[in-house]
């Protein structure tokens, strides 16, 4: 399903192109990084740093994540995917714009994307076979609190049977537009279910709450919302790879790669972010 509230579509490259440069000065500032221009190496990258920027893993640890999600864990996931191979870890994106949901609410359109959710993760597993399922609850977790809870918890029993580790993770704030507004109660549920599923799991999910990045005003500027007020724009995507990337590791047993190997590569200029009108 697609919505309005998707993030997919580009602008022309070259706007993109013309942004970039200002674009990594704003990355440095963000993460306290010295980069050298937008797609070139910091100074102590090395071989890392190359890596990390034609998107190849440093070194193979065995570890691969299936990021699940909607459009805000897809905003999220370029600089995620560049951060994780960076530290020799295998990735996958599969968020889903407008959708990516697995809880089904009872309507119609929870029923539906949730029905998707779960044929594509089970296709995912096959073929990835993941070592961690990482979900970010979505804009579409509606439904009562038990319902939530219920479809996490199955998560974590479809992660287990996998092989998996299920790492919950709590979505940023955002702003809640008219789209949002009737479901906004149980958007708020959704990170409590979230967080019960995972100590009921007898160890097979963590939940992380992501509050003390992005904090719980989606208009602060801690928020790091794009001017949607609702997806992240490349600042905001590489305050979560690094977050996240050190979340894992202490969950995953790897060693993040540091900042400045992956943080200035190729992916700031996804079109996503042309999409959201950032770096203008």
């Amino acid at each position: 399903m697609n919505s309005n509230h998707s993030g997919s579509t580009g602008h022309a490259p070259t706007r993109r192109i013309a942004s970039r440069a200002a674009i990594a000065t704003a990355l440095a500032a963000v993460l306290g990084v010295a980069l050298v221009g937008c797609g070139g190496q910091g100074k102590d990258s090395g071989q890392q740093g190359q890596a990390a920027a034609s998107g190849e893993a440093a070194a193979d640890n065995g570890a691969k994540v299936l990021w699940v999600g909607d459009s805000i864990a897809g905003a999220e996931a370029p600089a995620l995917e560049a951060a994780l191979k960076a530290s020799g870890v295998g990735f996958k994106d599969a968020s889903s714009d407008g959708g990516g949901t697995v809880v089904d609410g009872g309507d119609e359109i929870t029923g539906k994307i949730s029905g998707d959710t779960w044929k594509q993760l089970a296709g995912d597993i096959q073929s990835f076979r993941p070592t961690v399922i990482a979900y970010q609850v979505t804009t579409y977790d509606w439904g009562a609190q038990d319902k939530q809870r219920a479809a996490y918890e199955k998560l974590a029993r479809t992660a287990k049977d996998a092989g998996a580790k299920l790492v919950l993770v709590a979505a940023p704030p955002i702003k809640i537009d008219e789209f949002y507004q009737k479901h906004e109660p149980q958007m708020r549920t959704a990170p409590k279910a979230a967080e019960e599923a995972a100590k009921n799991s007898g160890g097979a999910a963590v939940f992380l709450d992501s509050s003390p990045l992005w904090g719980t005003d989606a208009g602060a500027a801690k928020a790091q919302r794009s001017s949607d007020g609702i997806h992240n724009c490349q600042q905001g995507a590489a305050a979560f790879a690094k977050w996240f990337s050190e979340q894992l590791g202490r969950q995953a047993g790897f060693t993040p790669a540091t900042v400045d190997t992956w943080a200035k590569g190729a992916w700031t200029g996804d079109a996503r972010y042309g999409n959201l009108k950032c770096g203008s």
